[in-house]
């Protein structure tokens, strides 16, 4: 499979998906980077530090960033700091800004199992999606400047997601979890959501390779604590891969639902953890290069066009959630409901991690 004309195309055309700091352009942004490691194209570099240029002055003050705000997605595009640390080592504006994003965790609210909510305007609330947000970026921090006192606080909060979203006989994880059983969507029970998004499945993978990755294996006892947790949920989220395309649903175990679709953001993420899971030695290569590979050929095959020179992914769903109140309910004529788009900033940036994965593999 050859991504490169796809993604240089991507890269070439880059805006900012919002005026603001946002999660979307970090999705991209950390995809480059990963190009970057593999390839050493400066195409990869550029983009990365003109956005950062641009979103943080010299001062390290992030533009249009409220920590007050309390929103986990913004922690995400604190990642590309830490490589535009070494790239500029005398620009201090990457540190400081580190510094302030990491200050943000400090006073995060919390579930009372420790859990950070998912925003502040979602009390009380644990999202898949929040894990890839926040924990990958955390470990960093804690790896470089931390002491890596914090690897047992990382780790706990998959060890909490696992207890309270994980539903066994699915062998899935739930979109999401209120804690307190007071939002229209949470089960009185369990708390949980009503159904298995394909996209948060993606989001908690890419969290725990990710996260994996980023703690030292001089604290050996917390990095193995994320092996179990990586291989029961590639485990189980493959049980769903479609045969024919080798791809996944949007609603993962709802095949039989005529409007359910393939969808390209989550099924690339699945692909990239599984790859990257392999190479790092978590789960048997054997097994799970080949099922990734089918996903990336069925990306290749029924999502990715081209048309009069033009390459466009297709399929991704462009946004879902949940509430506030009685807005996004959960259900499935709610995801379903959501719009399908091409070249969607988590589309594409998911594309480009697990493109640089199978770079890794034919190197």
């Amino acid at each position: 499979m050859n991504c490169e004309p796809y993604i240089k195309q991507f890269v070439q055309d880059f805006a900012p998906y919002k005026d603001k700091w946002n999660y979307e352009d970090g999705c991209v942004l950390y995809g480059a980077y990963l190009l970057y490691q593999v390839t050493g194209d400066e195409i990869y570099k550029t983009v990365i530090l003109d956005y950062l240029h641009a979103f943080i002055s010299p001062e390290g003050k992030i533009y249009n960033y409220s920590k007050e705000e309390y929103n986990i997605d913004s922690v995400l595009s604190g990642r590309l700091l830490f490589p535009a640390m070494a790239w500029e080592p005398e620009d201090k504006r990457f540190k400081i800004a580190a510094d302030e994003i990491r200050s943000q965790l400090e006073t995060h609210p919390r579930t009372e199992e420790g859990n950070f909510w998912h925003k502040k305007i979602y009390p009380w609330q644990v999202w898949l999606d929040g894990l890839y947000m926040a924990q990958p970026f955390y470990a960093r921090y804690d790896t470089e400047f931390g002491g890596k006192g914090r690897y047992k606080d990382i780790l706990r909060k998959f060890q909490t997601v696992r207890k309270r979203l994980f539903v066994e006989d699915k062998g899935l994880y739930i979109h999401a979890y209120d804690e307190k059983r007071a939002q229209p969507w949470a089960d009185k029970e369990t708390g949980h959501s009503p159904n298995f998004w394909l996209r948060a499945a993606g989001w908690h993978l890419v969290g725990l390779v990710d996260t994996y990755d980023e703690i030292s294996e001089t604290i050996f006892e917390v990095k193995e604590g994320f092996v179990p947790l990586l291989q029961e949920a590639l485990e189980g989220i493959f049980r769903y891969q479609d045969e024919e395309s080798g791809l996944f649903y949007d609603l993962v175990d709802r095949a039989d639902l005529e409007e359910n679709f393939l969808e390209s953001s989550g099924s690339a993420m699945i692909a990239y953890t599984a790859l990257k899971a392999s190479r790092l030695g978590v789960v048997d290569k054997e097994i799970y290069v080949p099922k990734a590979l089918r996903i990336m050929q069925g990306l290749e095959k029924y999502k990715l066009k081209e048309e009069n020179g033009r390459f466009s992914l297709t399929g991704i769903v462009q946004v879902s959630g949940l509430g506030p109140g009685n807005e996004r309910d959960g259900s499935v004529d709610y995801y379903l409901s959501e719009p399908v788009v091409a070249d969607d900033h988590k589309g594409a940036g998911a594309f480009m991690m697990a493109c640089s994965e199978m770079l890794r593999l034919q190197n």
